[in-house]
């Protein structure tokens, strides 16, 4: 049977979130807002067979699909077997990014040693307690601590959550940032990255997004904002500052940590992309679970001439 895949669209928040916020996968990748906001790099599509959620997507100048692991109750075996014949009827071995410890060992409960996994530290995603970025307590936070009581001391500072009425400030803001950082390096990947901030602000309300800002002087110097992915873990999608004011950077990581929700223990700050400056950044927050996440690649079977069937792995670069 074919699966009936779809865009993602705006429409499909309660659908998708029923699966996600009730999923123990904490990546990132699971948030909607991510999902939404990303489905025009990656034409991002979904579909809902036998109580699971089916998430595809495409890479390689939208030639290979890939997917994410099948989110859902049951038999997870019969999900994985359509995303194969899938896979295999658009020409491609069956690929799953964003693979945590938690996904693989319910990929080899269902398939035993059926899938190659390949670690990509560039996309292993920062976890911290949210207490410890509100509370900054200890020795090892000392330093971040030193930047915000010098912020405080410096500047006349107001946090004001993200309103419609402010989003016209935050795009200016990164309109600021995006000039002053952008290189002929990563011209591409900052593109893509602002017209997916720009879209999130815009549907802030509908993707279910939170976002905060850093005032001074009547005008934002920094804001963050992001969106549930489970009932315990929140991810901060995007966070910007005016570097000329020193310690804004600390200053709304702490308090957009602290309007987070209460009942969020979790805050997922998403990858490096392998940027020393921002591994070093991330680093230095102490996250509380640096999560691993692979690409599980399904082993094919070869029939040889003795028509016995042998096990290969299937030779694939990663993602």
């Amino acid at each position: 049977m074919k699966i009936p895949f779809k865009a993602i669209t705006l429409d499909d928040k309660e659908i998708i979130t029923n699966f996600t916020l009730q999923s123990p996968y904490k990546n990132c990748d699971f948030s909607f807002a991510n999902m939404c906001s990303w489905r025009f790099l990656y034409n991002s599509e979904y579909a809902v067979i036998d109580d699971f959620l089916l998430i595809r997507f495409w890479i390689e100048n939208n030639d290979r699909p890939v997917y994410m692991c099948p989110v859902g109750k049951g038999d997870l075996s019969s999900s994985l077997e359509r995303l194969e014949q899938d896979s295999l009827e658009h020409g491609h071995p069956l690929w799953l990014l964003g693979i945590t410890p938690d996904g693989k060992i319910n990929l080899e409960k269902a398939f035993p040693g059926g899938f190659r996994y390949i670690p990509d530290r560039d996309f292993f995603d920062y976890i911290y307690l949210r207490e410890d970025l509100v509370n900054l307590t200890g020795k090892k936070y000392q330093p971040k601590r030193n930047h915000i009581n010098k912020f405080i001391k410096q500047y006349r500072y107001e946090y004001m959550p993200i309103t419609p009425e402010l989003v016209p400030e935050c795009l200016e803001l990164e309109r600021k940032w995006y000039k002053a950082n952008r290189t002929e390096e990563d011209a591409e990947e900052l593109s893509y990255e602002r017209r997916s901030l720009t879209y999130a602000l815009q549907h802030a309300r509908e993707l279910g997004l939170v976002g905060g800002s850093i005032c001074v002087d009547h005008q934002i110097i920094a804001f963050s904002f992001g969106a549930p992915i489970n009932e315990d873990t929140f991810a901060v999608h995007v966070e910007k500052a005016d570097i000329n004011y020193d310690g804004a950077y600390s200053m709304i990581n702490k308090e957009f940590a602290a309007h987070i929700p209460e009942k969020y223990t979790y805050v997922n700050r998403e990858e490096d992309l392998g940027i020393p400056g921002l591994r070093q950044a991330k680093l230095s927050y102490h996250p509380a679970i640096l999560l691993e996440k692979y690409t599980a690649i399904k082993k094919t079977v070869a029939v040889n001439d003795d028509n016995s069937g042998q096990v290969q792995n299937t030779e694939a670069a990663q993602a």
